[in-house]
């Protein structure tokens, strides 16, 4: 399995603890929020970067 597999798996294992112990509401908030959140704090090249990368990659 590739290190992006391993990641949403735990993500979504994260997602499913947090919504069984939580309401669903707060774990939507989470998941959501988290990567929106890390996207944010990249600075303008390093979204530029990702975005380029993103795209190259869909277009294999």
């Amino acid at each position: 399995m590739t290190n992006r597999g391993k990641i949403a798996v735990g993500g979504v294992a994260v997602g499913l603890l947090l919504w069984w112990l939580t309401s669903f509401w707060i774990a939507l908030a989470v998941i959501i929020g988290v990567p929106v959140v890390a996207y944010l704090t990249l600075d303008p090249s390093q979204r530029r970067r990702l975005r380029r990368v993103s795209r190259k990659e869909l277009r294999r």
